[in-house]
């Protein structure tokens, strides 16, 4: 049974500045706070000897496709992000101005990329069925990385954050926001974590703007979560298996695969192959299923992120470490540093 909390329980002062506008240079160098009955302060690089042999850690492989588009409608111009693949060169959009858009409009974003409108939808989101002959390779031409809103790009993102904004161990095409807790790994990194006996295994969850989308209903219980789309293999969920066996941890880097982890996970914590859709909403009194610890970024008041690391460690823990980290100036969200959260 969900405890009933109100929206405001999950608010904080953050000032403008902790937000980052940078990533930390090594990645592996961003500052790390551990939560658990007390807080330590370290930085990422520290993990491996946080960590204990037979632990398996799990990554997100999703990639970020460059679905920000800018075009005309004619004279109009237009703004397309996308964010939901419906088939090969379909897919659901935010546009803007999307009220001046209607059905089998074409916009032209390229030379060789232009879309009709071949739906409209409520705020302001459209359905584009795009006009190309290889899609991938037209986004990678004419689309920007689609950096958050509070990351401050104006007129134009920077060159180098089309590899900032992307893990180093990216694979699966498919996300339109960055699992960023996995932005802090480096290959330095993997290899002190595998001398160190800790194994490692992937999933694949293509994060969408739903993920960081505000909660504006009093009650949080009432928010809904937009789906999105998921895999585990066979093969990762009989090592998640066969690693609770041995009494070895779960370390889910990022909220995306702890997610993806918990929607495949029986009420016994026994992991199934999975792939599909999953909208699980997680808020203070859910009960984990399996896994033990997780890795993530400081997240934004009000938000689902912030409602997830309640339930996971406490939410007067999780108050008192971001009171901590708003006072001694750790980075907050996407470029942001990261803590290392214990179950509460």
């Amino acid at each position: 049974m969900m405890n009933r909390f109100t929206l405001d329980e999950f608010d904080f002062q953050l000032p403008p500045d902790r937000i980052a506008q940078e990533p930390a240079r090594p990645r592996d160098s961003a500052r790390m706070l551990e939560i658990g009955q007390t807080l330590n302060d370290c930085v990422v690089s520290d993990l491996p000897k946080m960590l204990t042999p037979g632990d398996l850690l799990i990554i997100n492989d999703t990639k970020v496709i460059p679905a920000r588009l800018y075009g005309k409608r004619g004279d109009v111009n237009v703004e397309a992000t996308l964010h939901r693949q419906i088939d090969k060169n379909m897919w659901r959009a935010f546009a803007r101005p999307g009220r001046r858009l209607r059905p089998n409009d074409v916009i032209i974003f390229g030379e060789d990329l232009r879309a009709s409108v071949e739906k409209k939808l409520d705020n302001g989101e459209i359905i584009l069925d795009f006009i190309t002959n290889d899609l991938t390779m037209s986004l990678v031409e004419n689309g920007e990385m689609p950096l958050p809103p509070y990351i401050k790009r104006l007129p134009k993102l920077h060159e180098d954050d089309f590899g900032d904004y992307q893990t180093i161990y990216a694979k699966e095409p498919g996300a339109v926001a960055a699992p960023t807790a996995g932005l802090h790994f480096t290959n330095q990194l993997f290899d002190k974590l595998a001398s160190n006996g800790v194994q490692l295994a992937k999933v694949t969850l293509h994060v969408g703007p739903g993920t960081f989308l505000p909660v504006r209903d009093v009650r949080p219980e009432d928010h809904v979560m937009h789906a999105e789309v998921g895999r585990i293999t066979s093969k990762t969920a009989n090592l998640i298996n066969n690693t609770k066996s041995l009494g070895k941890r779960i370390v889910a880097v990022g909220t995306t695969s702890l997610r993806l982890i918990e929607s495949a996970a029986s009420e016994n914590g026994e992991v199934s192959e999975f792939d599909g859709e999953t909208d699980l909403f997680i808020l203070p009194g859910y009960k984990f299923k399996a896994v033990d610890m997780l890795m993530t970024n400081f997240h934004l008041p009000k938000s689902t992120l912030f409602m997830l690391v309640s339930a996971f460690s406490g939410l007067e823990r999780i108050q008192n470490a971001y009171q901590h980290a708003v006072k001694t100036h750790y980075r907050f969200y996407s470029y942001g540093d990261a803590c290392l959260l214990h179950r509460g």
